[in-house]
């Protein structure tokens, strides 16, 4: 079952600059004013927190009640205009008041017409999807009501093991990448800090992410992905719309990963083994 009150308490995460989530009292129009002016030739329709709210939906994967109150609170008010901005750029909103959750999905053309696309699709890596499916039954199985539902970091690393298919045999490497696909869930709101470091809190945002058939399909993926004889690999599942800016990040950061675990087996071979 789920622990309760007798845990450490989430730690506030205060929202960064980089979300796109500005304090509005560091602008130096005061906001009192009528006019919606924020910039000399600004045309703009939209007040303050409305814009910051726009670009903090364009920036960031998620936007959740729990993480980043007051734009939930201006989505919340301005949900209409806020989906007919994004409508504009092909893309729409995908909101559940219930769970507190909010993100951006690109528009699918259903004429032969193409739209253009603000965003690209990128897949996790096998690692990620896994940790994502753990996460997902866990909290199935365990949340009731409002009750939090705990993890380990151990356990979470663990649970991908199981997953690893018979051929893969770089354990160290394998369980490096665990740890960056923990961080990376955490990052993106899915996994939750707490008082202690490797205690972690499964958010409520994963049942608006993987709903139950879906689920369901990413553990038929694993088990195929399992399978010792394959037909052909499949590729790996893509869950959440990300900016051009932001894929490229975690491509970049995913080459660079790869290039260290490179780094680390020729510094394991003899020196006559090494490439010249």
């Amino acid at each position: 079952m789920a622990d309760h009150d007798e845990h450490p308490d989430i730690l506030d995460e205060p929202t960064s600059v980089d979300d796109g989530f500005i304090d509005p009292e560091a602008v130096e129009d005061d906001t009192r004013d009528s006019s919606l002016s924020l910039f000399e030739g600004d045309d703009g329709e939209l007040p303050l927190d409305v814009r910051q709210c726009l670009v903090g939906l364009i920036r960031t994967p998620l936007i959740t009640r729990d993480r980043h109150p007051r734009a939930w609170e201006t989505l919340v008010r301005n949900r209409r205009i806020l989906r007919s901005r994004l409508n504009d750029l092909f893309l729409d909103l995908v909101m559940d008041a219930e769970r507190g959750v909010a993100y951006k999905v690109q528009v699918r053309s259903e004429v032969p017409r193409r739209f253009p696309t603000l965003l690209r699709d990128t897949s996790y890596t096998r690692e990620e999807t896994v940790l994502m499916v753990h996460l997902r039954q866990r909290h199935l199985a365990e949340s009731t009501g409002s009750g939090r539902v705990w993890v380990d970091r151990q356990e979470c690393i663990d649970a991908v093991a199981r997953y690893r298919p018979p051929s893969a045999t770089d354990v160290y490497g394998d369980e490096s990448r665990t740890r960056n696909a923990i961080e990376n869930l955490r990052a993106m709101g899915i996994l939750e800090r707490t008082a202690e470091e490797d205690r972690l809190v499964i958010s409520p945002v994963i049942e608006t992410l993987l709903p139950i058939g879906r689920l369901k399909e990413l553990l038929a993926w694993l088990q195929r992905q399992n399978d010792p004889t394959p037909d052909e690999p499949e590729p790996e599942p893509s869950l959440i719309d990300l900016t051009p800016d932001q894929a490229a990040a975690i491509e970049a950061a995913r080459a660079a990963e790869a290039a260290d675990d490179e780094d680390d087996l020729d510094a394991d071979l003899p020196e006559e083994d090494r490439d010249e």
